[in-house]
């Protein structure tokens, strides 16, 4: 059965939470995603922000997949580019094309924002993530640093 894919509306927090908890088992990662829960109050701030954007997949009302990704302006003319932040389908339900279902929807989305390009950045190793990204667009190699706020 295909999975009905939604884009999450303001009033979705419940979604959104569902969402980090399926986001925190597949990156192993749980107390980054559930341990302190936002507010509700902040979550529908988020699901507010025209230029966040989070997408879901479910079947019978359970979360099964999606995507938080960001619209990005650009200063030097008139367009945007999205980033896609974070990607998951539970494990169960893989390999059944719901990250190119959520991706699909992604790229309706970037056209109807006149965006010039989604893109999305996988880790060495990730080999599953690695070969859907090869599928659906062009390789770059780069290097991606993470500079701390202190």
């Amino acid at each position: 059965m295909k999975p009905k894919i939604e884009i999450l509306a303001p009033t979705d927090s419940e979604k959104l939470s569902a969402l980090m908890a399926l986001f925190g088992t597949n990156f192993d990662d749980s107390d980054r995603y559930c341990g302190q829960s936002p507010s509700l109050a902040y979550q529908r701030k988020l699901l507010s922000n025209p230029n966040f954007i989070a997408i879901t997949a479910s079947h019978i009302n359970n979360v099964i997949g999606g995507l938080t990704a960001y619209e990005l302006m650009k200063p030097e003319q008139e367009i945007s580019e999205i980033y896609i932040y974070d990607l998951a389908v539970d494990e169960a339900n893989r390999r059944q094309g719901i990250a190119t279902q959520l991706i699909g929807t992604l790229k309706t989305i970037a056209l109807n924002r006149s965006a010039e390009i989604i893109f999305v950045q996988a880790d060495y190793g990730d080999d599953p993530a690695i070969a859907l990204y090869t599928k659906l667009g062009e390789r770059e190699d780069v290097m991606h640093f993470d500079i701390k706020v202190e």
